[in-house]
């Protein structure tokens, strides 16, 4: 198999407030190394504070570390500048949030064609159609999000995420704003897109139960690597 992610080393300090107004190093993550799979599904894990959505910004390059590297889909994330971290994210990336970011005015059809008019792509209503299909919204292409419950809101962000067909999907507690019963239902349907198209998922949450629904799962305690 091929790695799509390679963390080697990744150490991310930050300056904490100080009485003395210089700031005390804080370290978020230390020393962090792992390689995750095409088409895997990796979850990671830990306590509020561990480090795990720093991971996620780095591995994704919305971050940069203090020190270590990233290998994304081949490409050394850190020794690219931030247009050529945002272009590679257009080609290889979907991302998935706790708060679904979807536009407020825009319907839950044009949510989802919004990528793929960002591309120019001509097809993007009718691809954008089927992936709202995907995900069992086809009734629902025409409403804002607000008149949407919590777990359709997640379900267009999913067939935004999957409708450029993505090699990775970076997924940051996708279930956090959603009761268990919704929240294992978007677990499920993730899982089943990520099967289906081949996408290696990454997932963040500190619910060890939808956890050991992926693949393999990586555990952060104290921003170190634990299990």
């Amino acid at each position: 198999m091929t790695a799509i992610v390679q963390a080697v080393g990744l150490t991310k300090q930050v300056l904490s407030p100080s009485i003395d107004g210089k700031g005390q190093p804080l370290t978020i993550l230390q020393q962090v190394s792992f390689t995750v799979e095409a088409g895997e599904s990796l979850a990671v894990l830990g306590a509020s504070g561990s480090g795990k959505s720093t991971l996620l910004g780095l591995l994704a390059g919305l971050d940069v570390p203090s020190s270590g590297s990233v290998l994304l889909d081949g490409h050394d994330l850190f020794a690219l500048d931030e247009d050529g971290r945002a272009r590679l994210r257009g080609s290889a990336a979907g991302f998935v949030f706790q708060s679904f970011q979807l536009l407020p005015a825009l319907n839950a059809l044009e949510n989802v064609m919004l990528p793929l008019e960002l591309r120019g792509m001509t097809d993007a209503r009718s691809r954008a159609a089927e992936s709202l299909r995907q995900v069992g919204l086809s009734a629902r292409a025409h409403h804002l999000p607000k008149h949407l419950s919590g777990g359709e809101q997640q379900r267009v962000a999913l067939a935004r995420a999957f409708v450029t067909q993505p090699k990775i999907l970076f997924a940051d507690e996708p279930t956090g704003n959603l009761d268990a019963a919704t929240g294992a239902q978007i677990i499920e349907l993730m899982l089943e897109l990520n099967r289906a198209q081949g996408t290696t998922l990454i997932l963040v949450t500190h619910d060890e139960v939808l956890a050991r629904r992926c693949g393999r799962q990586l555990m952060l305690e104290a921003g170190r690597v634990v299990s």
